[in-house]
């Protein structure tokens, strides 16, 4: 249990909590069941199943927060006990979903905990805050439904969300980041700045990129190849599906077997590709290396699928066709710290440019005592040693991750806080000793002998789908110049200036940079507004004076009026700041 003076805010959600399950028992008796209730990141949720046709929504809330705070104002204590689990038993019989999980004990002497507040007693592991008074800010959020388990097989319950934080500043510095991101909602901006397309017929999942967005992702990729071109790696190309042969053989198909897209070909089985390691395990085969050669670094910006849940997918950010800026480098143990190292660096100076390398923190994911890992204990020892070593000595703010590794190696996932303070995991190193074992890879080295390479899988953005959404929220749609769909906008003032507009147009394109020309029968104020709301940069105004004098009228479009100057200083500024992927605009 907390203490009275430094409160845990785990624990001041997670108490927060129970206290909503006590004011709904208050409000709405014999109406549900409860279901289950943990504190979360951002607050905490309860689930419950409604009884006879009861229904509620979020104009019932505020008769809930009321009651929640008689609660909080009764300074009830928040008492914990141990009881046997015979008499947890008794205590809920009449509760299925407390009863399961008390039915899935299989030591009759296992202590179990459970917590009182008021009337309502509930099995719970804690811990809590002494007193309900210490909870001081809370807020209701919204509601859904949720299969229990998170199972659609299951039945649907009811789930309410809320937050709870030390003090009223803190949860108000929170709602006002809540209705920041709705603004901000890249499913909202992607439609409105025609970024990308979900159509019905397609599927859900299966994002369309329209021009604006074809763009965006280009001037990504193309930024990811600049990185790793000078620094040994050679782009490949590899099939959207193969044989299930491959990935029998690498063990996807036992890991992922339910997320994968089955294709029947005529006379052989296939698998929609979930991942490029495989085939790029399959190039490296197909070549003699020696000790010379290595490392043989693989770069492919590739599409692979998996069959996500409906339910889970979201806009860019949780999809069914997933494009990996993926890269697999093949090198001798001895290599592992200078390669690892830099990718480090490229991970680094690429979210440097996107202004996101602030309070980033990477998690070294290993092994833990549950699920599905492939190789002897030795190679784990060898692999979860080696990314330790290379973390220490660049300095990483890591934290150790117990069973996130992936099934065949551990690995160094990269966490990045967007404008709204959210966390993302986004870059990944993973160690592999495993898959060259299991397809059987080699060079030769310096004895004339076989030797057995280690595969280091790392990509930098995660996936280009996702990014671009955490990228669209990032910037609230108005993205910096070098990305920028449309990066400048040629306003005429009047048809007369037409030619001039054109001209204005051919120069700025032999210099690269994309731009268009407002030429619609409306006043120069709703064109300006239009450009402002397609979050164009920059925004040239020509009258009869800028074609006179071979000048341009530049407006920003946060409405800074940067004034009338030669077309050609404004081109070489505006080069200058794509060349260098400033994040601001010109000063």
């Amino acid at each position: 249990m907390s203490d009275n003076n430094q409160i845990d805010l785990h624990d001041l959600r997670h108490s927060a909590e129970h206290i909503l399950t006590l004011a709904m028992l208050r409000l709405f008796p014999n109406q549900f069941l409860p279901a289950m209730g943990p504190a979360t990141d951002d607050g905490f949720y309860f689930d419950f199943e409604p009884l006879n046709g009861f229904k509620i929504s979020d104009e019932d809330f505020s008769k809930i927060e009321a009651e929640m705070a008689k609660i909080i104002k009764e300074n009830l204590p928040i008492i914990r006990q141990e009881i046997s689990l015979n008499e947890a038993k008794k205590l809920f019989v009449n509760n299925p979903y407390k009863m399961e999980w008390l039915e899935g004990i299989t030591n009759r002497e296992e202590v179990i905990t459970a917590y009182t507040i008021g009337e309502f007693v509930d099995l719970c592991a804690g811990p809590h805050v002494r007193y309900t008074s210490k909870v001081k800010a809370f807020k209701l959020l919204s509601i859904a439904g949720a299969y229990w388990h998170g199972d659609e097989k299951n039945k649907m319950l009811t789930r309410i969300y809320g937050t709870a934080f030390e003090s009223k500043e803190n949860l108000t510095e929170y709602l006002d980041l809540i209705e920041e991101a709705k603004k901000r909602d890249h499913r909202i901006l992607g439609q409105k700045l025609k970024i990308f397309t979900i159509s019905k017929l397609i599927g859900a999942g299966l994002p369309l990129l329209q021009p604006n967005g074809m763009t965006i992702r280009q001037e990504i990729e193309k930024y990811l190849w600049q990185l790793h071109q000078s620094k040994g790696y050679s782009r490949v190309w590899t099939p959207h599906l193969a044989k299930e042969d491959l990935y029998i053989t690498s063990g996807h198909a036992e890991k992922f077997g339910d997320n994968l897209f089955r294709v029947q070909g005529k006379e052989e089985k296939f698998y929609l590709k979930p991942m490029n390691c495989p085939h790029h395990m399959q190039i490296f085969a197909d070549n003699q290396f020696s000790y010379r050669d290595m490392p043989v670094r693989y770069f492919e910006p590739a599409t692979v699928y998996r069959d996500e849940k409906t339910g889970e997918l979201s806009g860019l950010t949780r999809v069914r066709s997933i494009t990996q800026d993926d890269g697999h480098l093949f090198c001798r143990v001895s290599q592992l710290e200078q390669e690892i190292s830099t990718i480090v660096s490229i991970i680094k100076e690429f979210f440097t440019t996107f202004g996101m390398m602030e309070d980033y923190w990477v998690r070294l994911s290993v092994r833990g005592p549950n699920g599905k890992y492939l190789g002897s204990d030795e190679v784990w020892k060898k692999a979860e040693t080696a990314l330790k070593t290379i973390s220490e000595k660049n300095n990483l703010p890591y934290r150790i991750g117990i069973d996130e590794a992936a099934f065949y190696g551990p690995k160094l996932d990269f966490m990045f806080k967007d404008a709204l303070k959210r966390e993302w995991q986004l870059s990944t190193i993973q160690c592999d000793f495993n898959l060259p074992e299991r397809f059987d890879l080699s060079f030769i080295n310096e004895k004339g002998e076989k030797e057995r390479p280690v595969v280091i899988h790392r990509a930098i953005s995660g996936s280009l789908e996702r990014f671009m959404g955490i990228l669209i929220e990032q910037f609230a749609g108005a993205f910096p110049t070098w990305i920028s769909p449309t990066q400048v906008k040629i306003i005429p003032i009047t048809d007369k200036q037409a030619d001039y507009a054109q001209k204005i147009k051919q120069d700025l394109q032999q210099r690269d940079i994309r731009v268009e020309v407002d030429d619609k029968a409306e006043t120069m104020q709703n064109k300006i507004r239009n450009a402002a709301a397609e979050k164009i940069p920059y925004m040239i105004i020509v009258g009869a004076r800028e074609e006179e004098n071979n000048t341009v009228s530049v407006r920003q479009r946060d409405g800074q009026d940067l004034g009338v100057m030669p077309t050609s200083d404004f081109i070489n500024q505006l080069q200058d700041q794509i060349t260098k992927k400033a994040l601001n605009l010109i000063k």
